[in-house]
């Protein structure tokens, strides 16, 4: 449970972060309403999965490889 919180907050930041991208390189409302509901969906299921599927091994994996991700997308931009 605690590595699908710490990945939900993780993904909440990068849908956002992703959400940010999408709207300085489009300017467009929609791509970037699309584009958070297509990122949230996925991440949504890799809770889902990390909740009853997935290894421990393989939950905190993803958890990491989250991390990671949302801290070099802020750092970088």
């Amino acid at each position: 449970m605690l590595a699908t919180a710490l990945l939900g907050a993780a993904g909440l930041v990068l849908v956002l972060v992703t959400m940010a991208k999408v709207r300085d390189r489009t300017r467009s409302g929609g791509t970037v309403a699309v584009s958070g509901a297509i990122a949230l969906t996925l991440l949504l299921l890799l809770c889902v999965l990390t909740l009853t599927v997935f290894p421990p091994a393989l939950a905190w994996g993803a958890v990491v490889v989250t991390g990671t991700t949302v801290t070099v997308m802020l750092v970088a931009g």
